[in-house]
C-alpha cells in the first residue's frame, strides 16, 4: 500500500470515530444526587421529542469495566445500538446509561477466586443494596415519574455487571418493568420469585471465562420451574464478549418493545 493510500485509509477511519463520537453526543449529559453521592448517566431522547406526548424509557446497565465518573465510558456497549435509524424510527424511547461508580457494584455479590484461580460469583439472597444499586433506584424513581414516561413501558437490561444488576432492579422494582433482558449476568435462584412474572430474554456465552454461564443458567432453571415464560439463548462459539451477538439479534428490540403491562 502506497503512502497515499494509506494516509486515505487514516482520514477515513479518523473520520468514522470522529462519526461515531459525535453520534454518542445525542445522548445528553446529567447527573442524579443523592444524599451527596452523584451518578452520572447518559439520556436519550426520541426525534422529534414531544413532552406532551409520553414515551416508552430503557434502563441499560453497563459491565464493571466502565466504572467509573467520566459520563461516557458506559456507552461503549449498547451505545450505538439505539442510535440506528431503524430503531430510533420505528420504537422511539428514551434511553438512559447511568454509570457505576469505581468503587461499587450494580448488583450485592460477592466476587472470590478459588485455588485454580477461577473467579466465583456468590449472589445474595435478599440484602441491602450497593451504593450504586441505591443511586440507581433513585433516579429509576424520579425517571418513571416524568409526566412523559409512559409508566405501562418502562424496560430494563444490561450486560455482565449489569446484567446481574438487571436482575437485582427486577427484584427490588418487580412491579415496574414491562420486560427486560440480561447479558452474561447471574443471581441468586432463590431470588426469582420476585421478578418470575416479567417476561426476560436471558443470554450467554458457552465458552465465557469471566462469568460462567451456569450462572445464568441457574437463574433460568429457577424461572422456568416457577412456570415462567424465558427466553434463553446460548451462543455456543462466545466467550464473555456475547453482547455483540445479542445486539445483533433482530428480534431483541422488536420482542423488548412489544411488552406492556397489563397487556403480557
Amino acid at each position: 500500500m502506497n503512502n497515499k493510500l494509506i494516509l486515505l485509509f487514516s482520514v477515513i477511519t479518523f473520520m468514522a470515530g470522529a462519526i461515531n463520537a459525535q453520534d454518542l453526543n445525542k445522548y445528553e449529559r446529567s447527573t442524579f444526587i443523592s444524599k451527596g453521592d452523584t451518578l452520572p448517566y447518559r439520556i436519550l431522547f426520541p426525534q422529534n421529542f414531544d413532552p406532551a406526548k409520553k414515551y416508552p424509557l430503557v434502563l441499560f446497565l453497563h459491565g464493571s469495566g466502565e466504572r467509573g465518573n467520566n459520563n461516557e465510558a458506559q456507552l461503549i456497549h449498547g451505545g450505538k445500538l439505539f442510535l440506528k435509524d431503524e430503531i430510533r424510527n420505528n420504537f422511539p424511547a428514551i434511553v438512559v446509561f447511568p454509570q457505576c461508580p469505581k468503587e461499587s457494584y450494580w448488583s450485592n455479590v460477592e466476587i472470590k477466586t478459588n485455588d485454580a484461580g477461577v473467579r466465583e460469583f456468590h449472589f445474595q439472597h435478599k440484602g441491602k443494596p450497593t451504593q450504586a444499586m441505591d443511586l440507581l433506584l433513585g433516579l429509576t424513581k424520579r425517571l418513571s415519574d416524568k409526566p412523559f414516561v409512559d409508566k405501562s413501558r418502562i424496560y430494563l437490561g444490561g450486560l455482565s455487571m449489569g446484567g446481574m444488576g438487571t436482575f437485582e432492579l427486577l427484584r427490588r422494582k418487580p412491579k415496574l418493568f414491562a420486560a427486560a433482558f440480561s447479558i452474561c449476568g447471574g443471581d441468586n435462584p432463590k431470588n426469582v420469585k420476585k421478578y418470575k412474572h416479567v417476561p426476560l430474554w436471558i443470554f450467554h456465552g458457552v465458552k465465557d471465562d469471566i462469568v460462567p454461564p451456569e450462572s445464568s443458567e441457574i437463574v433460568v432453571n429457577a424461572l422456568r420451574e416457577k412456570g415462567a415464560d424465558v427466553k434463553f439463548t446460548l451462543y455456543p462459539d462466545a466467550n464473555h464478549n456475547s453482547w455483540d451477538s445479542t445486539f445483533a439479534e433482530p428480534d431483541l428490540i422488536p420482542w423488548l418493545f412489544s411488552h406492556q403491562l397489563g397487556k403480557n
